[in-house]
């Protein structure tokens, strides 16, 4: 039998909590591409157009080294969800030495273009920590101060010999001008992403909160089904010394209303069994395995007998569903839409089955007053409740998360006619049996 994992944490509509590295080094590689765009470009007009003989061949093998660097960075990039720090700190003294290597070969110190050193420590102070941006920093410095004494001079026609300065001050210019646009481009891609990570983690500790807060619950309920063990004990005997006395069983009436009794203590039973169960017992290792019809018919008949006045149907649409384990605090988590809806004033709730490849689909509709729209805002929270009752609002909390823990989702909306629908979105990879378990079972 395929045990349900119990600790797996699904976000099936975020992304993992590394993502924002991977998409910084993407970033990283859009740039590198600007970049190596830009040398060429930037190497041909000088030398064939501005007539400013440049080594034209090392130059171009260092840009073809960083194509290839990219080439190599966009192939990791497809095969993982995460990039560390350390990882984005080595792309940045990549991209420090090959800007030194190309400076080296064009000017040195003396090449306006020495200014993009700043936009490499400028991304530096965004991604990295503050140690490895010291030592962005620190290298380029001592780069550019190394390249003020060790270059390559630029060989000038004579066209350009008395504009030497005039050349200067207009590469400072492009400079200043590309630097600010790649800032303004990139810095706000990245601190995009950086909020979108805060806001992820953010969510995570929340959803820490809550589970904390379920485990409190389950220690209190469990105590509490400890506790009253034992007087339920004690009231299912004295009832069943009633049956037997004769100042009873000569009124039909008594008799009927003593085994009605009997009838509720033995449901309050069953609930601090299962309470005592689920508190007990690993996920998956005591559930039964039966079909999906079986099992939701079965939570239907249990519901009906035990709230006789409010009408309830099930709905499984034209599909075929597989064998699950029934686990039962999926139980639990249905059995609490339905109590909710019937406390919310509904006379008649419709259960609706779907499925599609991935995902097992468990609609509960009913024709009550609906959720206002500031409940819709908080569904899920704890404490949100629009009966009014003290301490309301906690089945729809431990249904979100109970859900939640299986990987699903939940939704909640007003339907078109009136009344409330909540969606469960299980996935079947979770729920269902292996098929080979199924043949297995069956031999």
């Amino acid at each position: 039998m395929k045990k349900l994992p119990i600790n797996a944490q699904w976000l099936p509509s975020q992304w993992p909590a590394d993502a924002a590295g991977r998409r910084n080094m993407a970033l990283l590689v859009q740039l590198r591409w600007i970049a190596i765009a830009g040398q060429v470009a930037t190497i041909l007009i000088v030398h064939f157009g501005m007539g400013i003989h440049l080594p034209i061949a090392p130059m171009l093998l260092i840009a073809a080294l960083a194509c290839a660097m990219n080439v190599a960075s966009f192939a990791i990039l497809r095969r993982r969800t995460d990039v560390a720090r350390p990882e984005l700190f080595l792309a940045l003294l990549f991209d420090v030495l090959v800007l030194t290597a190309q400076l080296y070969l064009s000017g040195g110190a003396t090449n306006p273009f020495i200014g993009l050193y700043l936009l490499q420590v400028a991304l530096g102070t965004v991604l990295l920590d503050r140690w490895s941006v010291w030592g962005i920093a620190i290298l380029s410095a001592l780069c550019a101060a190394l390249l003020s004494i060790f270059y390559h001079p630029l060989t000038l026609s004579r066209a350009l010999e008395g504009h030497l300065f005039d050349l200067h001050i207009v590469g400072t210019w492009i400079n200043f001008t590309m630097i600010a646009v790649l800032l303004v481009l990139f810095m706000s891609r990245v601190t995009h992403n950086l909020q979108l990570r805060e806001k992820y983690l953010a969510r995570l500790r929340q959803q820490a909160a809550e589970e904390e807060h379920i485990v409190r619950m389950g220690l209190l309920a469990s105590g509490a089904a400890h506790e009253l063990g034992t007087p339920l004990s004690q009231l299912a005997v004295v009832l069943g010394d009633w049956l037997h006395m004769k100042e009873v069983t000569k009124h039909p009436a008594l008799v009927e209303e003593v085994q009605e009794m009997q009838a509720a203590v033995q449901r309050c039973k069953a609930i601090v069994t299962g309470i005592l169960l689920s508190s007990g017992e690993a996920r998956g290792e005591a559930s039964q395995v039966t079909s999906l019809r079986d099992f939701v018919e079965g939570i239907a008949r249990d519901w009906r007998a035990a709230h006789p006045g409010t009408a309830l149907l099930c709905d499984f649409g034209p599909h075929d569903y597989p064998r699950i384990i029934a686990d039962p605090v999926i139980r639990q988590a249905i059995g609490n839409l339905l109590d909710n809806a019937r406390e919310a004033g509904a006379s008649r709730i419709d259960m609706l089955i779907g499925r599609d490849n991935s995902w097992l689909n468990i609609a509960v509709r009913d024709n009550g007053p609906g959720f206002s729209e500031e409940m819709l805002a908080d569904f899920g929270k704890p404490y949100r409740s629009s009966k009014g009752k003290q301490g309301g609002g906690l089945g729809l909390f431990l249904v979100v998360n109970v859900v939640r823990k299986l990987g699903g989702r939940v939704n909640a909306s007003n339907g078109a006619d009136g009344g409330a629908l909540i969606l469960l979105r299980l996935p079947l990879g979770t729920l269902a049996m292996e098929e080979e378990e199924w043949n297995a079972d069956d031999r």
